[in-house]
């Protein structure tokens, strides 16, 4: 996004950014559906609003995309050069939100899986870590 935009303008770009039903999260979608599993989208009532949750199994899907998260070690993670003291801290927010919730739903006695939006580019690799968590004891 160019350094020229006013912040209304910067601000109308970001809210163009889908939090649901992006890319990734259809893909992981489609694929735990293509495995016969059935499941409920961002439930509210868990920490971090897990992306698909298959309640019997006790079981979460967070898909992540690799800038918002800061994937690390992941090419799409780049930090910005513009205005870092914005950015810095919003992203590792981000990181840490992620990780109080990870731990939330580990004490409520859930698993969670977190597929990143680097991986969801191969149906094939996002068909098998969903078939291997799933079918996890």
């Amino acid at each position: 996004m160019p350094d020229r935009l006013t912040p209304e303008a910067r601000s109308a770009h970001m809210r163009l950014i889908r939090k649901t039903d992006t890319g990734p999260e259809l893909a992981v979608r489609r694929a735990a559906h293509r495995l016969g599993y059935r499941f409920r989208l961002h439930r509210r009532d868990l920490p971090g609003t897990p992306d698909l949750v298959f309640p019997k199994l006790r079981k979460a899907i967070l898909v992540h995309g690799c800038f918002w998260h800061q994937h690390a070690g992941c090419r799409l993670a780049r930090l910005p050069r513009s205005r870092p003291e914005y950015w810095l801290p919003k992203l590792r927010r981000n990181q840490q939100r992620d990780a109080a919730a990870y731990e939330a739903l580990d004490r409520l006695g859930w698993q969670v899986l977190v597929i990143w939006e680097c991986e969801a580019a191969s149906d094939d690799t996002i068909e098998e870590s969903v078939r291997t968590f799933l079918q996890a004891a």
